[in-house]
């Protein structure tokens, strides 16, 4: 008797937004990797460092195109069905390379942002965990037209609480997985059992020729 094929397992860019190799980001990127694969999800695994470009200008964009390192994140963005940022926080906002790699990759049409499910993260030593980095980064994202998962994760004096690839406080680490799981439900939904197709505007006024866009739906 023929059975049905199993599901194509969940995609997901799992992204340190800091350049150094052994950044508290870059650590918590890679066990937000592992959580993810703990769900059955495949994560894929990049830093921003692998992705070099120059500053965003529109006389190189003219000149030159797109940068190779904006095309192959934008690549990695399309080949996944959501995506994972852990970043910094530079000065109570974004960092200016995350900030950069975001205007460039919004440049190639059409723009890889546009209905991803994303969920933030960040480290950091301060009390803060890096919180306020994460609402800016919100802005530009959703302006895009991706769609942020409302529980950001942040944190906390990070150089203490992240040891050996995982949290040191057994909350936080349980709380961090429930995270995860509940995000990738969510992408899973969306993804697979959509209930609804409908035109994304981001003004009223706005008739492009947009692609319609899939979206479950309570």
């Amino acid at each position: 008797m023929a059975t049905d094929a199993a599901p194509v397992p969940i995609r997901v860019l799992v992204l340190s937004a800091s350049l150094r190799a052994d950044s508290l980001n870059t650590r918590l990127a890679a066990l937000l990797a592992r959580l993810v694969e703990n769900t059955g999800a495949v994560a894929d695994a990049a830093r921003l460092a692998d992705f070099p470009m120059p500053l965003y200008d529109g006389d190189v964009e003219t000149a030159e195109g797109i940068p190779p390192g904006a095309r192959a994140l934008c690549e990695r963005l399309d080949a996944c069905d959501a995506f994972v940022i852990s970043s910094p926080e530079y000065n109570a906002s974004v960092p200016g390379v995350l900030k950069n790699a975001v205007d460039w990759v919004s440049r190639v049409r059409p723009q890889p942002f546009k209905d991803k499910q994303a969920l933030l993260a960040s480290a950091s030593p301060s009390m803060v965990g890096g919180n306020r980095g994460l609402w800016a980064l919100r802005v530009p994202l959703e302006h895009l037209g991706t769609r942020v998962y409302p529980d950001m994760f942040s944190l906390a004096k990070a150089h203490e609480t992240l040891q050996d690839g995982q949290l040191s406080d057994s909350g936080l680490q349980d709380r961090l997985g429930e995270t995860v799981a509940s995000f990738l439900s969510l992408v899973e939904a969306d993804t697979r059992y959509v209930c609804l197709q409908r035109r994304w505007y981001e003004f009223l006024g706005d008739r492009t020729d947009a692609p319609l866009t899939q979206r479950s739906q309570d």
